[in-house]
């Protein structure tokens, strides 16, 4: 079984989230929207990241030179200043949140394939979670966009 792969890329990828969440928290923190909504993502990937543990000593972890190295979440690297370097942060965190967001499905589908309870629960509260945090940035850029690209 390959879902171990899955659950360590999966593990991993929800803690570069959150280091990103906090990277935009501090790095845009004069924006009290972006500051504390950003806190409180990297605080739902963080549990993420602890609710799948359990699942991973019961199952196995995954061999280290299992997982292709193609297969992984690279986080934002440094943040940028100014109203433009906040919207490419944002839209850096939507693409690392979109790959959590598809990770969670691809486990959602194998755990619902193997009759795996415990991580059904998990996928579900975890992804509805993920899925919110996309609906929050798409909206933010969106309402930041036309200032900071069309703006003085």
């Amino acid at each position: 079984m390959r879902l171990p792969i899955y659950l360590s890329l999966l593990g991993h990828a929800e803690t570069t989230l959150a280091e990103a969440y906090l990277d935009v928290a501090e790095a845009h923190g004069h924006e009290p929207d972006i500051h504390f909504l950003c806190l409180t993502f990297a605080r739902q990937c963080v549990d993420h990241a602890q609710q799948l543990v359990p699942i991973v000593h019961r199952l196995g972890a995954a061999p280290v030179d299992d997982e292709p190295e193609r297969l992984h979440a690279r986080g934002l690297g440094d943040t940028r200043s100014g109203p433009l370097g906040m919207l490419r942060d944002l839209h850096d965190v939507y693409v690392l949140a979109g790959f959590v967001d598809m990770t969670w499905t691809i486990v959602g589908q194998s755990a619902h394939a193997v009759r795996d309870s415990e991580l059904i629960g998990v996928v579900d509260a975890c992804e509805k979670q993920t899925a919110a945090q996309l609906v929050w940035l798409q909206t933010r850029m969106k309402q930041s966009a036309p200032q900071v690209l069309v703006g003085p």
